[in-house]
């Protein structure tokens, strides 16, 4: 039986969506969607672990949907206040006994994990991000000491701060006492430099964080460095492994930061929990009645998921070793943006799901086909605690998500479809996108990514964390985040859109491995993507009609394409171990996956296991081989026979 919901209940939650939507309480009805009233799914997301925080109440991913109203939350509650079982997501309701003790990486964190040992193609040393903010007016004589007392403070107060990653895969949080556990910002003065000096330290400080980011397996996960320039300017500069800080992590460092620097006496909330309570509370989840519903419903519908869009390659992935990713960058002005926020609303759909729409048009046309699999990078937090939006930690997720933009339909309608489509598959995250890419990869017998095209949205997120970026960071000046510089490393990624808000603009990115592509055709692509999101700000684009490819899927044999490269093509007679090295690595596999191995083309992952689990397999492989086995090599052949004979070839 549906309990009523009390007028306190939806009191309290028409003021969160006050707080969110910066509306006054009296302009959000009860019937009216959050959609409609500005909200996006990022600040759904927000708005259950608020909601959480006042009421005790944990709402289901598939319960806060982006056009929910405040009537619909306000029962959703009152059931759960009558009766708690009904609920999905279970709260953090103690902390770990040893707040020290290594806890598990996350599924995404893994495979950032074994692509710094070189495990995928478009792998690299080190994922991560980079970005550098202008700097005015800043205090020559104090910046360096404020940011080195504000980022000790910080990394006192943020766990995640202290977070390393020990050779087996797993991460762990130093204690405050331990030797380095703090970090400590580098300075770089060049205020009596000539300009001539200037530009070339700077290309080449530049240069060394794109391309050697931090990692901590030997260190901390970031590293922040402050050049100090002529005019009482300078530059912050920060570098982020994305094994321990998703996008969310970055703006609550940065802002965070900045308050610290700006006020030597500011004290922020403590924080409740800590990373490892969040990573064994998302474990604790395996086995739910919820998660369990989920895995079921991904399984039963990935043999239906359709390959990733066919762009046409100029080389094959496994032959490059990318340095950094290109990007190319178009910004809408407030005033467009602002008009697009509108007309998004009117059209019922999401800011996000509009560009996403538009990326799913440009990939079409590209490609030659309509219907393809898209990955899609989520915040992945959980609200399974107040604090785990406060938290800086590796916790996104990625979404595998199908498009199919069909022939003869306005782009409205399009969009409209695609926020369907996005909706019903986010209301199943309790399994991430990662585990279900393995299930993929493994009934279609590749080891190959399959799902190298990605879209990213961080729209709201200011909203969300319930404030824009600071712009005023005591002595080390003001902060002129509009003029940022950045570069982005990410594996097992070819071609990237990001869309995220700065300075009241909307920016749209492209990040990709050049040398996969022909770069007109890059060229060609990102001038369509700003062509539809520029049609949709100023109106007629909604009603257009894309011209689309007929063609459902691939067309087979139009050369090098990503979605239909080689495998390995690699077979090995049935048997028994064939010789001393098969049978080690056969013993090796038994030791680690608890499964007899008998013969000698049983397949690693097939038996059970996981990269994370064969990074741990190779170590231990390095010990009793006479040569060892390279992370690609294993991940290309992972049977016993093919093990043995990268063993002998390297």
């Amino acid at each position: 039986m549906t309990a009523p919901p009390t007028a306190d209940h939806t009191a309290e939650i028409t003021t969160v969506w006050s707080e969110l939507l910066d509306l006054p309480p009296a302009e959000i009805p009860d019937d009216v969607g959050f959609l409609a009233l500005g909200g996006d799914s990022v600040l759904a997301v927000r708005m259950s672990a608020l909601i959480r925080q006042r009421l005790g109440v944990a709402l289901g991913l598939a319960e806060v949907r982006v056009d929910t109203t405040v009537g619909e939350i306000a029962a959703l509650v009152a059931d759960r206040v009558s009766d708690p079982s009904t609920g999905s997501l279970p709260a953090i309701t103690r902390r770990r006994a040893d707040p020290h003790a290594p806890f598990a990486l996350l599924p995404l964190q893994q495979g950032y994990f074994v692509g710094q040992q070189d495990g995928w193609e478009l792998s690299y040393a080190s994922a991560h991000y980079y970005v550098d903010y202008p700097l005015d007016g800043i205090d020559g004589d104090e910046a360096a000491e404020a940011l080195t007392d504000a980022l000790e403070r910080l990394a006192r107060r943020q766990p995640g701060l202290r977070a390393r990653v020990d050779a087996d895969g797993r991460q762990y949080v130093l204690p405050t006492g331990a030797p380095g556990a703090l970090p400590v910002p580098t300075v770089l003065d060049l205020r009596d430099a000539a300009p001539e000096e200037i530009e070339a330290r700077l290309a080449a400080l530049r240069n060394l964080m794109n391309v050697s980011g931090p990692d901590p397996v030997s260190g901390p996960g970031l590293d922040i460095r402050l050049t100090l320039l002529p005019g009482d300017a300078g530059l912050l500069h920060g570098a982020f492994s994305l094994l321990l800080f998703d996008g969310w992590s970055a703006g609550v460092l940065t802002r965070e930061l900045l308050a610290l620097a700006q006020d030597w006496n500011a004290v922020l909330d403590p924080l409740e929990i800590d990373p490892g309570d969040y990573v064994e509370a998302v474990g604790a989840l395996r086995g739910t009645r919820g998660r369990t519903a989920d895995r079921d419903w991904w399984w039963e519908r990935i043999d239906a998921l359709p390959a990733p869009p066919a762009l046409p390659l100029v080389v094959d992935p496994q032959e490059v070793t990318p340095t950094v990713m290109q990007h190319r960058e178009f910004r809408l002005d407030p005033a467009r943006w602002a008009a697009l926020r509108t007309a998004c609303r009117d059209q019922r759909v999401t800011p996000a799901t509009a560009l996403l729409t538009a990326f799913s048009v440009v990939l079409a046309r590209w490609s030659g086909h309509r219907r393809m699999m898209l990955n899609s990078l989520q915040t992945g937090r959980l609200p399974l605690h107040p604090d785990v939006h406060r938290m800086i930690g590796g916790f996104a997720t990625t979404m595998l998500l199908p498009v199919v933009p069909e022939t003869g339909a306005s782009f409205a309608e399009l969009a409209r479809s695609v926020q369907r489509t996005f909706a019903e598959h986010a209301a199943h995250m309790l399994v991430p996108g990662v585990e279900v890419a393995r299930e993929v990869g493994r009934r279609r017998g590749t080891h190959r990514p399959v799902a190298p095209v990605v879209f990213q949205s961080t729209i709201g997120m200011d909203a969300a964390m319930g404030s824009p970026l600071p712009s005023e960071a005591g002595p080390l000046g003001r902060v002129r985040a509009g003029d940022y510089t950045h570069h982005l490393r990410t594996p097992q990624v070819a071609l990237e859109t990001r869309c995220f808000e700065i300075d009241e603009q909307l920016v749209l990115v492209f990040s990709l491995v050049a040398e996969l592509f022909v770069d007109d055709e890059v060229a060609a692509a990102f001038a369509e993507l700003v062509e539809l999101a520029t049609a949709l700000a100023d109106g007629p684009g909604w009603d257009a009609v894309p011209e689309l490819p007929e063609a459902l899927d691939p067309v087979p044999g139009e050369g090098l394409r990503i979605g239909a490269l080689p495998g390995t093509g690699r077979t090995h007679a049935p048997g028994p171990p064939a010789d001393g090295a098969e049978q080690t690595v056969a013993e090796v596999f038994e030791d680690f996956l608890e499964v007899p191995v008998l013969d000698r083309t049983v397949h690693f992952f097939t038996a059970g296991g996981d990269s994370l689990l064969a990074i741990r397999v190779l170590a231990r492989l390095a010990a009793e081989l006479d040569h060892p086995v390279p992370v690609r090599a294993f991940l290309a052949d992972p049977t016993v026979a093919g093990v043995a004979a990268a063993g002998r070839a390297s």
